[in-house]
């Protein structure tokens, strides 16, 4: 079968070469090219990707979100320093909730790790999650590959607050880690199951001070509970597992890192790395073709009729589900015609 490329302009051809040097602003520029709804600069993005499809780092991905005030970015900036010391690259892609007025980034993640924003070994990049599902912006598995193509070989990629985004981000990184504060057994009936299955590593934040005592006990609860949960192909022996650890003192953080590496390496040895990123290289087509499918879509359907069905609906004259059907059978006409 044969592969489809879009040819290369001057513009993508300078930015894939300073991205495989290295060069932030070319990286930045990347991402922006990327990241944008504008019908130019999406073919110039997949003539980027396409350009720079052989030129990826072997890269572990990591997934991490928490609880709002767990201390996501400050564990992100220590952890960083501690693998930054130890020779890695790292990228951190920090999605951002989209403010309702401008859809930019209103948490400025970048800005609460300026001690990792100026370490030359690591690239942060805010991204405005747009309102999308689960709180991983629209094309972060875009911007993974052109940060593994500028030589990264660690991404994390951190996801607004709990719940649905833990879904969304296992399904683009290679390990799952959970944040969470030091809580009583109630808090822990709060965790829902499905976060619990797919948690490869829990971290419990915060374990120093008057807190040290309640997150070693809030540790052995949620061990307890992973005890129950059946063990994944491709696991290290002792995983999924919780530990504790403290963004300020530092303590558990080299800790953390050991257990990730331990990991990523028995996945790889086993084969269920490169099956894991097949099926995700299937679930991002999958999520391409819908996102390409609803550009058409709009393209294709008058705004003005699309407009005309959604007030129907939302005014109660039109249900939902006719209200699709009447949306196809305008779209079916607009091909018909076109």
């Amino acid at each position: 079968m044969p592969v489809y490329r879009l040819a290369p302009s001057s513009n993508t051809v300078i930015i894939a070469e300073g991205i495989r040097k290295g060069d932030r602003r070319a990286l930045a520029r990347g991402i922006t090219l990327v990241e944008s709804a504008r019908a130019d600069h999406r073919e110039q993005a997949q003539s980027l990707l396409a350009d720079l499809a052989g030129d990826r780092a072997h890269s572990t991905r990591i997934g991490l979100s928490g609880t709002p005030g767990v201390g996501k970015s400050t564990f992100i900036e220590r952890f960083g320093a501690e693998m930054t010391g130890r020779g890695h690259r790292l990228a951190v892609l920090a999605v951002d909730p989209s403010s309702t007025v401008t859809g930019g980034s209103i948490l400025g993640d970048k800005t609460r790790m300026d001690t990792l924003a100026r370490n030359p070994a690591a690239f942060i990049r805010p991204s405005p999650s747009g309102g999308s599902l689960g709180g991983v912006a629209r094309r972060s598995r875009e911007t993974i590959a052109l940060c593994e193509a500028a030589g990264f070989d660690m991404v994390i990629v951190e996801t607004v607050g709990v719940g649905q985004s833990e879904i969304a981000v296992s399904r683009m990184t290679d390990i799952f880690v959970l944040l969470l504060t030091p809580a009583g057994g109630d808090e822990l009936q709060g965790v829902k199951r499905g976060i619990m299955e797919i948690a490869d590593l829990i971290v419990v934040n915060k374990a120093d001070g008057d807190l040290k005592a309640t997150a070693q006990r809030t540790r052995a609860d949620y061990a307890a509970a992973l005890r129950l949960m059946r063990r994944r192909n491709g696991d290290a022996e002792g995983f999924p597992q919780a530990v504790t650890a403290s963004s300020i003192e530092g303590n558990g953080v080299a800790a953390v890192a050991d257990l990730i590496a331990r990991l990523a390496d028995a996945r790889r040895a086993s084969g269920f790395l490169a099956s894991a990123r097949q099926e995700q290289a299937v679930t991002w087509l999958e999520h391409a073709l819908e996102t390409r499918l609803q550009d058409v879509f709009e393209q294709a359907v008058p705004k003005e009729a699309l407009s005309s069905v959604h007030e129907a609906v939302r005014q109660g004259d039109v249900l939902p589900e006719a209200g699709a059907e009447r949306l196809i059978e305008l779209y079916r006409d607009a091909m018909r015609k076109g």
